[in-house]
């Protein structure tokens, strides 16, 4: 099942850390990530460095939109003002097509804030609890998730909270 996950770091290079330690358990085939981007956050900058992972080059492309989107509707678009109204709403709309709400945006803009980073995961399949053996001991916090509660549950206990 493809699942959208977001993590966030209390520092700006937690979310690079969580980041090699996912590749790493990608590459011993516990999770399929389908891809990924990194958001970090410097104490004294305006706005966020965001990196994208680009898992694979023949999608690339249309990843590169999602996450142009994703991060335009969380990060620059209220920058923008009322101004942009419309562009707004088309984001808006846009984003909760790919199952992402307005909810869901504002409280990953409230969590992503400057001084913090974040890890932007989407997935197919993986075994959580072996995941979550390489990643205990980092200080994370999962902001959201498109998972049922169920599955919620196994991520948040395999990942320890």
């Amino acid at each position: 099942m493809t699942a959208f996950t977001v993590w966030k770091f209390t520092t700006p290079e937690g979310a690079d850390h969580a980041e090699s330690l996912l590749r790493r358990a990608a590459h011993d085939g516990l999770i399929d990530i389908i891809d990924h981007a990194v958001v970090s956050w410097r104490p004294g900058s305006k706005r966020p460095d965001i990196k994208h992972g680009r898992e694979d080059t023949w999608r690339g492309t249309g990843w590169g939109a999602f996450w142009g989107l994703l991060f335009g509707a969380i990060f620059f678009v209220p920058v923008l003002g009322v101004a942009a109204g419309a562009g707004i709403g088309a984001i808006s709309a846009a984003t909760q097509k790919m199952g992402i709400s307005s909810d869901q945006l504002e409280r990953i803009r409230s969590e992503v804030t400057e001084g913090t980073s974040a890890l932007f995961v989407v997935t197919d399949s993986g075994d959580l609890d072996r995941v979550g053996e390489r990643l205990r001991g980092v200080d994370m916090k999962l902001i959201d998730t498109n998972l049922t509660e169920a599955e919620r549950g196994v991520l948040l206990e395999a990942f320890g909270g």
